[in-house]
């Protein structure tokens, strides 16, 4: 089931998710509309927040993007990242490395709204999967960047926040129109459409 995804404004996007205690009925479902919701966005991530669950929880799926390449490691293992697609990752704790580099990245939560953002060039993500077992994922590339973007969701951090100030300043006036925009959808009980493919 596909669901409504939260845009800037919405309270939910600044929450910090609980942690997943229990893996039972309800997350294995949220999981699975949250993926049918990302895919149907064209996203290629979307956290528990972003469709207002209060959780440790994302999904992320980097299969479909060609041009941006990632490498990825699963327990000290180098895989094919778009074979271990999608990943479904509960309670997640990152660290990353020093180099930083920088693209261009957007949000579901953010429609039409993009900017060059600052990110580690590594991560390693420590996780729960589904089945409850602990996992250890390396990565580089886009697979990197999106990982740090949804968790940075599941502490209420957003894109926004790691913008530059001039990136911030460019973006200011459509961010505000977002922000009436989903305040007045909160008022009236109904959710600004989905627009844009992004994180």
């Amino acid at each position: 089931m596909k669901l409504s995804i939260r845009k800037y404004g919405d309270p939910a996007l600044r929450a910090k998710g609980k942690r997943v205690v229990e893996i039972d009925n309800a997350v294995r479902e949220l999981a699975d509309n949250m993926l049918e919701t990302m895919r149907g966005a064209n996203g290629i991530g979307l956290a528990a927040q972003q469709v207002g669950q209060v959780l440790q929880l994302t999904v992320v799926d980097i299969s479909a993007v060609e041009d941006r390449p990632s490498s990825m490691a699963w327990n000290g293992k180098e895989v094919d990242p778009k074979e271990q697609m999608p990943l479904i990752l509960l309670n997640p704790q990152i660290e990353t490395g020093p180099e930083k580099g920088v693209a261009s990245e957007g949000c579901l939560s953010f429609p039409e709204i993009s900017a060059e953002i600052e990110r580690a060039e590594w991560a390693k993500v420590r996780a729960q999967t589904m089945t409850g077992e602990m996992v250890e994922i390396e990565a580089t590339g886009l697979l990197a960047r999106a990982l740090q973007h949804e968790i940075d969701h599941l502490n209420g951090i957003l894109f926004i926040d790691r913008m530059s100030s001039a990136a911030r300043a460019s973006v200011s006036s459509r961010l505000k129109r977002l922000q009436k925009e989903t305040q007045r959808g909160l008022t009236t009980n109904r959710q600004p459409r989905t627009v844009e493919p992004a994180l």
